[in-house]
């Protein structure tokens, strides 16, 4: 056989291993198709003639932040729901906070009972479950100074704000959200700038909150500033997912603030190919341009992305978008959000669909965060089977095993 016949061969083999990707993908939601698109205008309408605003409101930030549903009221005007899932909305109203941005709204379908946009928005009756923490990562006890959570020797967050766009219904912090929204006081944020220059070891800080995007473009630009003047500090990272619940925010003013600090990045949150919209990209698009790197951290989530193949297309699709994954977290035990929680092996699966069957730059790395924040612990299948004194045993993401050469390091001296 002629080596052209030898590779011809293995094509056909590895085309047969995608194969089965091929033919589900297109059967996938995503945000970026027509009739997605197509129903999200519909929707759009709608809620524009419900809410009073015009196509002007619509892309402004501030009129989708004061126009936020919150009320059940409003919600069955805007969505279809049955009976038992108003009666949910309203019980666990009493217990937890919810708001939705007129935007991400939009992308709900009615005829989808368990729509990946309408899980992740609308209060279930599962939340009610008394299962789970309310500060599973022990936040409170990783606080030296003001608003700052340390768990590593060189990095920091600072928690900036309780304020998003949208609450989460799988939110890390529903404890922090309250019955209303609120900034970290001036003073706070001052002690935590003053911890970070007293301790030169830190040289990564990570704004977060709430949603970091959402401090007043003034605010963003005083502490980016003081951040960035601590020689001590080598890169600012802002945690948000507005480009995923509001893209509208990220607007001309905020791109020039974000441009004077170099090196910044952002992590954002998308969870599913359907909340690639175009609108989505535009905001990526901007970001990219003015050279923020852009990274994702997604949160595996029963019911809407536990599965190998919409995680592969998610990821595939935040390339495109110039959104780097980066993160895939295993679901924290948060109280009234364990019904979100999946099991360890369906990430592994996830993990084990993704090498070999896509780009390197697709596959983020899948996470469970150690109890009593103890860390980041990262998890992945295993392809070393055994170690030996001058040899290794790996499998190969085709389940392929060898023997690899692996004999003691010698100083580069010896060479001479």
């Amino acid at each position: 056989m002629n080596k052209r016949q030898t590779a011809l061969e293995r094509a056909d083999e590895l085309k047969s291993r995608v194969r089965d990707y091929i033919d589900v993908k297109d059967t996938i939601p995503r945000g970026m198709a027509h009739s997605e698109r197509v129903k999200a205008a519909e929707k759009k309408k709608r809620i524009l003639e419900i809410l009073g605003g015009t196509e002007e409101d619509w892309q402004d930030y501030k009129w989708q932040l004061k126009h936020r549903v919150s009320d059940i009221e409003t919600l069955t005007k805007l969505i279809a729901l049955d009976h038992e899932e108003i009666e949910a909305v309203e019980k666990i109203a009493e217990k937890f906070r919810w708001s939705i941005s007129p935007y991400y709204l939009s992308l709900i379908d009615d005829d989808n009972k368990y729509d990946p946009i309408k899980l992740q928005s609308i209060p279930m009756r599962a939340e009610l479950m008394e299962e789970g923490l309310s500060d599973p990562m022990a936040e409170e006890y990783t606080n030296p100074a003001g608003a700052i959570t340390r768990r590593y020797p060189d990095r920091v967050i600072i928690n900036v704000t309780n304020q998003c766009a949208m609450y989460c219904r799988h939110c890390q912090r529903r404890r922090n959200i309250g019955s209303d929204d609120h900034h970290t006081p001036r003073v706070k944020l001052e002690e935590s700038i003053s911890y970070i220059k007293a301790n030169p070891e830190i040289r990564d800080v990570l704004v977060t909150g709430g949603d970091a995007l959402l401090l007043a473009d003034a605010t963003l630009d005083w502490l980016l500033g003081e951040l960035h003047a601590i020689r001590s500090v080598d890169y600012v990272r802002l945690g948000s997912r507005v480009l995923v619940t509001m893209p509208q925010r990220i607007t001309d003013n905020l791109i020039q603030i974000l441009k004077k600090y170099p090196p910044l990045f952002i992590n954002t949150q998308f969870n599913h190919p359907k909340e690639l919209t175009p609108e989505a990209k535009e905001a990526c698009d901007k970001l990219a341009n003015a050279g923020i790197s852009l990274g994702n951290q997604a949160v595996l989530l029963n019911g809407i992305n536990n599965d190998k193949y919409v995680m592969r297309l998610l990821n595939q699709e935040l390339l495109k978008f110039r959104v780097r994954p980066y993160y895939i977290f295993q679901a924290k035990r948060v109280l009234g959000t364990t019904h979100f929680r999946t099991s360890v092996d369906d990430g592994i699966e996830i993990m084990e669909h993704l090498r070999g069957y896509t780009s390197g730059m697709a596959i983020p790395t899948y996470i469970i965060n150690a109890p009593q924040g103890n860390g980041k612990t990262p998890i992945a299948p295993q392809y070393l089977i055994s170690r030996g004194k001058e040899s290794i045993k790996i499998r190969t993401w085709e389940g392929k095993v060898f023997d690899y050469p692996n004999r003691p390091t010698r100083d580069i001296k010896t060479f001479f």
